[in-house]
């Protein structure tokens, strides 16, 4: 028979509270009253239920637990599965514990191995039978050792090589349990790039070197630096790269980038040779170290040929003397100090008497040797402060400082014609030339250079006319077309000076279209008393005076301002005198032309004229050259006039040929003209260039340049030379068309006539 207890604890919790209540009597009347009998029953089953009530709640605390436990291995799981790099967590024996998608993907060969327990070192082992580690291959269980080593005793990184050629990063970290954790990054493409690098580098024929950004330090070199400096890879180590630099203070990336691009550089060689180098920079991570990449352009040849242009374009070819323009630059100086004193200046220009005969008879060579040799003696009888240039063909000019009376100047005449008298032996030949000379005195006959050299030259040639073999000096009243000569030409420089020259503007017109590809840009002096002065009449002055380089900068620097507001398919075009090439700067009057004004190179064509191409200088077709690889297009004009040679157009590649108006005119009515415009048409079509034409003046003339293919038109017809002002207006009127149609539709032609 079971005790009480052992009944209650067979009893449920509800039926043990019914007998708790049962076992209290109440007698109606009385209070009620337990009996003692059941008491001690009831505080044992009590007891019993709260430890009952206990596990349970405990039971109900556990499940909550690991229910948790288990959101929290998902949230992990997700966590980690979003990573871009494989993570495996592994106990202290080395067996899986939990690992992400990437990790599996990075070892898809193995992952059918990896489960819950699965020790790390047997899918490795299983791995390297497969072929998966190409690494093992020869020397697997040494490989394994090694592998498992790394594992156990984590220290750096390493690299791994997988057998589909994938390069793994492994990073290893032990825990506090002495568990693992483990980190793989795909770094396939990284070592692709290094290898590039790698190649690019070591192999470019660009010296190459790595500098550290914090201490300067050179961290490598490609072979091209070796060979190039002349120092050994661990003589480049030791350097820091300001010890290559020769005067520089800072390091080549320091400071704008643009500015820094534009200089020159000087280092030092190992031998103790100096090079000028244009240096290009980029920041890198070199070895995990920010560093720099430095290429290194030698330009020593290239500023050693800029030096040689320089010379040249300041320079007589053939004497070795200053030319015209070094000369003036000269005689300036020497005139500004004459300004603060009171001393004369006395210019020399001395001729040579029936040179073109020598020539003609004895022949060029012997003609170059007798000019040298005039040169020569002429040097040898001046003092060192005096200079003596060469001014043309046959001319030379000497200018001597430090002059009281004109006396001074006369006996100096007398030794260099008596000099210049002697006879010359000549290869074999003995040579006799004589000489006149032209002399014009500073302040009295003008302060200026170009006045008093113009002043001396009228005075040659009153020598030259009158008496050969004398000399002569100016006078104020010797020619009445110089003094008009002269007027234009103090009047120029003034208009020059306060900028009263205007660029007027004349439509190159697309023939096939009917629309405006361009504008010739046409020079113009309004003239205060004379009014519009033609161009033919102060351009020679220009020339002859030198202000055709300051006329011309001017206009060149005011068409691209103005063209720069135009629409960007619209060009304009500059005319350009031989004179301006050979001061040599025009190359950089053209580059600072479109830097001030934006202007894109393309957008600008300079016009040159055969002319040019006659005096064959290796100086011009250098300055050609080098406007076109800055993007600027080169045009021929006048072609056909007198000078015309196929020798030309092999010599440059032009982009345009302008068709002489000569032969435009009356072109409907005259073949002998059509053929001639036919043949070059035909010829630039052949060599790709574009052919315009110019002074296109009537129907007639247009519909034959049309029906003969010629792709650009200027003229009357379509446009006089305009303002700036109406251009604008004009190439409005064109946006807001589709096209225009000025040759085929006389109201549209009128827009622009």
């Amino acid at each position: 028979m079971l005790s009480g207890a052992a009944v209650m604890r067979k009893v449920r919790p509800k039926a043990a509270k019914k007998l708790k209540h049962a076992a209290v009597a109440r007698i109606p009347g009385l209070p009620a009253k337990a009996i003692p009998k059941l008491a001690g029953s009831s505080r044992r089953v009590s007891a019993e239920i709260g430890e009952i009530g206990e596990i349970v709640r405990k039971r109900a605390e556990a499940e909550a637990a690991i229910a948790d436990a288990r959101k929290s291995h998902e949230r992990l799981r997700e966590a980690i599965d979003i990573l871009p790099q494989g993570i495996v967590f592994l106990d202290a024996e080395g067996r899986y514990i939990l690992w992400n998608k990437k990790y599996s993907e990075i070892y898809s060969r193995s992952s059918d191995l990896f489960e819950p327990g699965a020790r790390l070192q047997d899918t490795i082992r299983i791995g390297v039978e497969r072929g998966d580690y190409p690494e093992a291959i020869g020397r697997e269980e040494e490989w394994i050792a090694e592998r498992l080593t790394r594992l156990f005793r984590p220290s750096e990184r390493h690299e791994q090589v997988l057998a589909d050629g994938r390069v793994i990063l492994i990073e290893e970290r032990l825990t506090e349990d002495g568990g693992i954790i483990g980190l793989r990054v795909d770094i396939t493409e990284l070592k692709q790039r290094e290898a590039s690098f790698r190649l690019l580098f070591d192999s470019n024929p660009v010296p190459m070197i790595v500098c550290a950004l914090d201490d300067e330090r050179i961290l490598g070199v490609n072979d091209a630096a070796v060979a190039h400096y002349g120092y050994s890879r661990a003589e480049f180590e030791k350097l820091t790269i300001r010890k290559l630099q020769a005067f520089e203070s800072e390091p080549p990336w320091a400071g704008d980038s643009d500015e820094l691009t534009a200089r020159t550089w000087k280092h030092v060689r190992a031998d103790g040779t100096l090079i000028d180098l244009a240096i290009y920079s980029r920041e890198l991570v070199y070895n995990e170290q920010p560093a720099v990449l430095l290429a290194l352009m030698d330009i020593t040849e290239r500023k050693r040929a800029e030096a040689r242009l320089a010379f040249m374009a300041q320079h007589d070819g053939l004497t070795g003397l200053p030319n015209r323009n070094l000369l003036r630059q000269q005689m300036d100086e020497i005139l500004l100090h004459t300004r603060r004193s009171a001393d004369k200046v006395a210019v020399l220009v001395l001729g040579l008497d029936n040179f073109k005969a020598v020539n003609d008879t004895l022949g060029h060579a012997i003609g170059d040797k007798l000019l040298r040799g005039v040169a020569k003696r002429l040097r040898s009888m001046l003092r060192e402060e005096d200079i003596v240039s060469r001014l043309n063909s046959d001319e030379f000019a000497i200018v001597q400082s430090g002059v009281n009376r004109p006396e001074d100047a006369a006996l100096l005449c007398r030794r260099l014609l008596e000099a210049v008298g002697d006879p010359y032996l000549l290869d074999g030949h003995s040579v006799v030339i004589g000489a006149s000379i032209g002399i014009a005195m500073a302040p009295g006959d003008g302060d200026e250079s170009e006045k008093l050299l113009k002043n001396a030259d009228m005075a040659l040639s009153r020598a030259k006319s009158e008496q050969r073999g004398t000399f002569s000096f100016f006078e104020a009243g010797m020619d009445a077309r110089a003094q008009s000569r002269r007027k234009i030409e103090t009047d120029l420089r003034d208009a020059i000076q306060n900028d009263v020259l205007r660029p007027y503007y004349q439509p190159l017109i697309d023939l096939s279209t009917g629309r405006i590809t361009g504008f010739e840009a046409l020079v113009r002096w309004p003239h205060p008393e004379r009014g519009m002065i033609s161009p033919a009449e102060f351009i020679p002055v220009a020339e002859e005076t030198g202000l055709i380089n300051a006329l011309g900068g001017l206009m060149l620097r005011r068409a691209c301002m103005d063209a720069a507001d135009w629409p960007d398919d619209v060009r304009v075009a500059v005319n350009l005198s031989p004179l301006q090439f050979r001061s040599g700067n025009l190359l950089s009057v053209v580059m600072d032309s479109l830097k001030q004004s934006g202007l894109p190179p393309k957008r600008l064509e300079l016009e040159i004229t055969e002319t040019l191409l006659l005096e064959k200088s290796s100086q011009v077709l250098a300055t050609l050259h080098a406007l076109r690889t800055l993007g600027v297009r080169i045009s021929m004009d006048d072609f056909g006039t007198g000078y015309s040679s196929l020798s030309y157009l092999r010599s440059f590649p032009f982009d345009k040929i302008k068709i002489d108006q000569s032969f435009v005119r009356d072109l409907a009515s005259n073949p002998d003209a059509q053929a001639i415009v036919r043949s070059i048409i035909s010829l630039g079509v052949g060599l790709g260039v574009i052919i315009t034409a110019e002074g296109v003046e009537t129907e007639a003339e247009l519909s034959c340049l049309r029906s003969e293919g010629c792709h650009e038109g200027q003229g009357f017809l379509f446009s006089r030379a305009r303002p700036n002002v109406e251009i604008v207006g004009l190439l409005k009127a064109q946006c807001g068309v589709d096209a225009i149609a000025i040759a085929d539709a006389p109201e549209e032609a009128a827009l622009v006539a």
